[in-house]
């Protein structure tokens, strides 16, 4: 049966193959930032020429996982010693896992019962954690070997919702097929009801068959139930980075994109499995789990949602009044509470059936558990719980609300959330921030039939809105400017500095004109173009005198040569001069170079080297005039900072900026990408100097190199994305909240309930 497990999982490659082609085609097709857009060129170029590869090496994977059950006869015994695994096998293994859950989500029964015949035929010895049987090992000879072909883990992300959709679909029927042709052959037709229980919490504490079997899986290298950020666990003293175990940033912290385009599953430290499943679980005589999606599918009554369109009355603690006419904080948020309570009574008896009350009393502890979070200033906590009927309308007709992290609506509560928490209310002026949220959720009133799209347009401006007020302070937006000349100015030398060095690597050029090209006309280049730009006849001209340099410096074989270089130099040493005045260099400094270069030229009049050719020179030229062309979307990983020179530029005391230029270590891709993906308005512990400092992160540069951090104390801090990564790597910048709003809102709803089940009905 193993083997016609893995023929017909075989066959459904084929169909996935085909499904992945179609699916990078059309993110081609979809409008994306630089980066992404190359790496889905890349990786559509690379999958057209190695799918062919990646099918066969999977099937050869999943034929030697058989070949190695078949040859098994006793069951191996469990390793007890701990070894090293590089970073990517971790990956690997923690993504395999997460996709596998996710089909366990929708076939623990197929998958379970398969499992239960297999035993119930070798009734001797327990299935091997390589099993071909576990969907994880399944899954992870596809991740193996899609890295084998030279794909990344970055590309399988792009890929990854369509092959959660086809595993969810095609292998749930091929276990269902593997079990009717066992009970064809009389194999366990009734599988005991033990068994059926031991199913049901499969999805929710589903863990890689390595670690069921206590395969040999080094400590801290698949994340807990509750992904916490911090500290890598090193695998040996000299803590070499290729066999380091990287921590694992926090899949439910909002900043962290889980996976490009990829579904959101449902997070096992937070629910264990889909939320109303498991809620109907705890009631199996009344509320029966199967029957949630049937009952969700028909829809709430019209007197339900009728109830539900009406609105606070203005005036009853509800924000709507003056500020002469509102009640103390503490009361307003306990008055509030009673009447949200009150009114969820009395939507359940409305309800058709007792899934609409649990799904009522759900969202009903949800926002209580919000309501009572102090750390949010009372105002806020208000306008916060005045969502809990526009969420609750939505929750009945899109229950995807429950178990999506990036649902707009989650987003949009959460993003909110982790900006007005703060480390103490009382330290944050949060006048503006609060009639932001105030005009949020009047917007979202307004539009109750507009499901999850009006969350998504109000989540969209208050990002926005976000820019320009973690930044309004006159310091901070004079630091932001300054940021953003330094990262573009920086980025535009580095990507000029590339181009030249390529564009002359194969010329007779002098080495010490190549490093004055380098590292002095390259950032020439990048000021003119950045504050003329890259077309105007100023920063032309500029260009110019590096193929003027670079002809002037070669061999003179002829004299009419000489006679042209003796005539153009005065022109070329004022360019020189001028351009080296552009980075305010200093009059010693630019004598020491119009002499290096000097020297040189008056050489090149006697060297009998080889020339440099006039067509080589007038295509260098052309190249040069619109190198912002050529430019690559990668930029470099590291900007040079200069903290003084920073200074220099603001003109002013810049004691209250750190630029943090050390600290950390070497950071993981997955480490990278949560630091490009933060969320403005976030709070941060940050490690720094041996001191620990409450910072919120208020600003992220246009190009993504540069982001900045402020103390509650008005101190800022200036780091860059490699860096950052290698603080949240290293532990030494931790989120403050380590689940969402909504996370906690719903653990907390969902252990209320465990306690008082009686209460979904009442």
């Amino acid at each position: 049966m193993r083997q016609r497990l893995v023929d017909e999982v075989a066959q459904s490659l084929t169909v996935l193959q085909a499904s992945i082609r179609e699916h990078l085609i059309s993110l081609l097709n979809e409008a994306a930032p630089m980066r992404e857009q190359q790496l889905r060129r890349e990786t559509w170029t690379l999958f057209e020429h190695q799918k062919e590869s990646w099918l066969e090496a999977t099937l050869k994977a999943w034929q030697a996982a058989l070949k190695f059950a078949h040859q098994r006869h006793v069951a191996l015994p469990a390793s007890t010693h701990l070894e090293l695994v590089s970073t990517e096998a971790v990956e690997n293994r923690m993504l395999a896992s997460r996709m596998a859950l996710a089909l366990m989500e929708v076939a623990a029964g197929e998958v379970n019962d398969f499992r239960k015949r297999l035993k119930h035929l070798e009734p001797a010895q327990e299935l091997s954690a390589q099993d071909i049987v576990h969907p994880e090992v399944l899954v992870f000879a596809m991740l193996e070997q899609w890295v084998a072909c030279g794909l990344s883990l970055d590309s399988w992300a792009l890929i990854n919702e369509a092959v959660q959709r086809h595993i969810n679909a095609q292998w749930r029927q091929i276990y269902a097929s593997c079990n009717a042709e066992l009970v064809a052959q009389g194999v366990l037709p009734v599988v005991p009801v033990e068994s059926h229980q031991k199913a049901r919490p499969a999805a929710s504490s589903y863990a890689p068959p390595a670690l069921q079997a206590g395969e040999n899986y080094p400590s801290g290298t698949y994340p807990p139930q509750n992904f916490m950020s911090g500290s890598a666990a090193r695998s040996d003293a000299s803590g070499r980075s290729s066999q380091r175990i990287s921590a694992t940033p926090p899949r439910h912290y909002s900043g962290f994109p889980v996976q490009a385009g990829a579904e959101v599953l449902p997070q096992a430290g937070a629910y264990g499995m889909d939320v109303l499943t498991r809620v109907g679980r705890m009631m199996p005589g009344y509320f029966p789990a199967q029957n949630v999606s049937a009952a969700v599918q028909r829809g709430p009554s019209a007197q339900l949602m009728s109830a539900l369109a009406q609105r606070p009355m203005p005036g009853e603690a509800w924000g709507d009044a003056g500020a002469e006419e509102q009640p103390l904080p503490v009361l307003m948020v306990a008055q509030v509470a009673g009447e949200l309570q009150q009114k969820s009574a009395e939507l359940k008896k409305l309800a058709q059936n007792d899934n609409e009350k649990a799904i009522i009393e759900l969202i009903t502890l949800m926002f209580q558990s919000i309501l009572q979070e102090d750390r949010i200033p009372p105002e806020i906590r208000v306008w916060f719980a005045r969502l809990q009927m526009p969420v609750l309308s939505m929750a009945l007709q899109d229950p995807d609300f429950f178990n999506r992290q990036n649902h707009p609506a989650r987003l949009l509560i959460d993003h909110m959330g982790s900006c007005a928490l703060g480390f103490d209310a009382s330290d944050i002026k949060s006048d503006e921030l609060a009639t932001e949220i105030k005009r949020v959720v009047q917007v979202v009133e307004q539009y109750p039939d507009a499901g999850d799209r009006v969350y998504e347009r109000v989540y969209e401006e208050f990002k926005e809105f976000l820019k320009n007020y973690l930044t309004q302070k006159t310091a901070s937006q004079k630091l932001v400017g300054v940021a953003e000349q330094v990262e573009q100015k920086e980025t535009l030398a580095i990507q000029c500095t590339i181009e030249l060095r390529n564009l002359i690597k194969d010329m007779p050029v002098r080495d010490a004109i190549r490093d004055f090209l380098y590292k002095v006309w390259s950032e020439v280049i990048a000021v003119a173009s950045m504050r003329q730009g890259g077309q105007h006849q100023a920063t032309l001209a500029l260009k110019k005198t590096a193929t003027d340099l670079i002809w002037a410096a070669s061999a003179k074989l002829n004299r009419a040569d000489r006679v042209q270089v003796i005539a153009d130099l005065p022109e070329l040493l004022k360019s020189l001069r001028t351009g080296m005045s552009l980075l305010g260099l200093s009059s010693e400094l630019q004598d020491g170079h119009i002499k290096v270069i000097s020297d040189i030229l008056a050489d090149a009049f006697m060297s009998k080297a080889q020339a440099i050719d006039r067509a080589q020179i007038q295509a260098l030229a052309e190249r040069l005039a619109h190198l912002e062309n050529y430019f690559s979307t990668e930029g470099p990983e590291e900007l040079p900072l200069d903290p003084q020179g920073i200074e220099d530029l603001l003109g002013i005391d810049a004691s209250d900026l750190e630029v943090v230029t050390s600290g950390g270590e070497v950071a993981s891709p997955v480490m990278l990408a949560w630091a490009q993906n933060l969320s403005l308005g976030a709070w941060f512990s940050l490690d720094y100097h041996e001191q620990l400092v409450q910072v919120q992160y208020v600003w992220s540069s246009p190009l993504g190199y540069l982001h900045l951090f402020s103390s509650v104390l008005g101190r800022s801090y200036l780091i860059q994305t490699a860096r950052l990564a290698a603080y949240l790597d290293a532990g030494m910048l931790k989120p403050q909240e380590e689940a969402l709003l909504t996370e906690r809102a719903t653990r907390d709803a969902l252990t209320q309930i465990e306690k008082y089940p009686e209460r979904l009905l009442r």
